[in-house]
């Protein structure tokens, strides 16, 4: 079935749409009448291959064939992210899914919702936000995610750290979540950071970032990228500089996300780690619904996805075949 998109657009980046038939096996549709009428807020699917591999995931999952009447919101921003949360409101949703692009801000929109009798399940991304707001959270630990990839840059052993730090949105739980655990070790340790910069998630930016520390001639020997977009343009800049990278070479290259692409470039050993962050999170969410709708309740109101990371040393193709999204 073709997909259907509103027309209404609420702002340049914002786009909102009605998914009507994805690919995974499902119980037969209920009637139109009983469709469960489901909002669901995301980041930019362009974002990464993360954010690629979640959205196509949700909308496998919240189709009609699954007997739900789903609309997409997409942005990067907040505010705009907020609107598509009122105007779901508004629409008189069931259910309002949410991947917030920021942690803060959300208490009002959250309040509106819970009044009007609408439930909300967090995704992907935690907020700063009263629990009462949300039925239920299904997300990674972005902390435990950073403090995963700092234990292991750690136990590298290196005689010195000279890190370029390159940072994804800030303010977003997956940010805050692999920031914090470098910074602490930064303080505690004496880590240098040659730079510490956004690049927003994007290759380019990250590229242009790495590029001016070489022309600059600051010398560093980690790169510790917080995707795996990122990684790849640091990792260009260092092509075009003919800069060694990989395992026992002279940078070591730090992703997240493991996009299979990625974990090919550690199978390759042209980068040396890479932290996992699961994106297939809708059959959770799926099932909490149906509890719901049951006149279930939730037993765990926080479900943390299982993730590990990946040493180029120790992966194996059976890794990148199993765990590469």
């Amino acid at each position: 079935m073709k997909k259907k998109f509103l027309a209404v657009i609420m702002a340049a980046t914002m786009v909102l749409g009605l998914t009507a038939c994805g690919a995974k096996e499902a119980a037969p549709a209920a009637d139109a009448g009983a469709m469960i009428k489901v909002g669901i807020i995301n980041n930019d699917p362009n974002e990464s291959g993360y954010r690629t591999a979640n959205d196509k995931d949700l909308k496998e999952t919240f189709c009609e064939a699954n007997g739900y009447e789903a609309s997409f919101a997409y942005s990067l921003k907040n505010d705009e992210q907020i609107t598509a949360a009122q105007k779901f409101i508004q629409d008189g949703v069931d259910y309002l899914l949410l991947s917030a692009a920021d942690t803060a801000g959300w208490d009002s929109v959250l309040k509106d919702a819970q009044d009007a009798g609408i439930r909300v399940i967090l995704f992907d991304r935690t907020i700063d936000a009263d629990p009462s707001l949300y039925e239920a959270s299904i997300v990674s630990d972005m902390a435990k995610e950073g403090q995963t990839a700092v234990d292991w840059l750690k136990g590298q052993g290196l005689s010195e750290y000279n890190i370029i730090h390159l940072q994804g949105v800030m303010g977003s739980a997956a940010q805050k979540g692999r920031s914090g655990a470098l910074d602490d070790a930064v303080a505690a340790d004496g880590w240098k950071l040659v730079t510490q910069q956004t690049a927003e998630w994007n290759a380019e930016k990250a590229q242009q970032i790495v590029q001016s520390v070489i022309d600059s001639g600051d010398s560093f020997n980690v790169i510790y990228a917080e995707n795996d977009d990122m990684a790849k343009g640091a990792v260009a800049a260092l092509d075009k500089a003919n800069i060694a990278h990989g395992v026992g070479k002279d940078v070591i290259v730090m992703g997240f996300d493991c996009n299979k692409w990625a974990l090919e470039e550690l199978l390759a050993q042209n980068w040396n780690y890479d932290g996992q962050c699961n994106p297939f999170q809708s059959s959770y969410i799926d099932e909490i619904i149906k509890t719901l709708e049951s006149g279930g309740t939730i037993a765990e109101k926080t479900v943390i996805m299982d993730e590990k990371g990946f040493d180029a040393s120790t992966i194996t193709q059976d890794d990148v075949d199993s765990y590469g999204i």
